[in-house]
């Protein structure tokens, strides 16, 4: 499976659990879970928020794209 997001690593690194951040976005915690576990992803508009609550740039929950990696 490919990973699009970095949000579960950014919550460990902030000592912060899905959980809490479930809370914070008003999101059910399953929904959250699927995001870390990069099962979804969160919409546009939540990836912005969940930037400002854990204080980093949105560029800081996304997974980097290889120059070299091809495109489907």
């Amino acid at each position: 499976m490919r990973k699009f997001n970095r949000i579960k690593v950014v919550l460990a690194e902030k000592d912060k659990t899905a959980i809490w951040l479930a809370e914070q976005v008003g999101r059910d915690k399953s929904t959250v879970s699927r995001w870390c576990t990069n099962d979804m992803q969160p919409p546009l508009e939540v990836l912005y928020q969940i930037a400002e609550i854990l204080a980093v740039d949105v560029c800081a929950l996304l997974v980097r794209q290889e120059k070299n990696e091809v495109r489907e």
